[in-house]
């Protein structure tokens, strides 16, 4: 059984909290099962969009949504409102990493 989009996502921002980042919830979508898209930012005009994938054994999988590691903002904000217009029940967490760290390995 795969946990609830709202309780990965506070566990999430509490995670990234603990490790010194700052990230923040962008848009709060379905409770029970919205996607969940994560937007890294470099803090130097880049970003790293990371959208959800195929979930095996109830664990959640990411992958990156532009094949560059990292992308112009206006590019990942088109990504993610193409991305809008067909689910409106999605979640974005922001959080700000120089280094590209993204935590969604742990």
């Amino acid at each position: 059984m795969r946990l609830r989009s709202d309780i990965w996502v506070a566990a999430y921002l509490r995670r990234v909290a603990v490790e010194g980042a700052y990230a923040v919830l962008r848009r709060r979508g379905a409770p029970e099962a919205g996607a969940i898209y994560v937007l890294v930012d470099g803090l130097d005009g880049r970003v790293r969009l990371f959208a959800p994938g195929p979930t095996s054994d109830g664990e959640r999988r990411w992958f990156p949504a532009h094949g560059s590691d990292w992308v112009e903002s206006s590019v990942a904000e088109a990504r993610l409102a193409r991305e809008l217009k067909n689910d409106p029940d999605l979640w974005v967490v922001a959080l700000e990493s120089r280094e590209g760290h993204h935590w969604l390995d742990l």
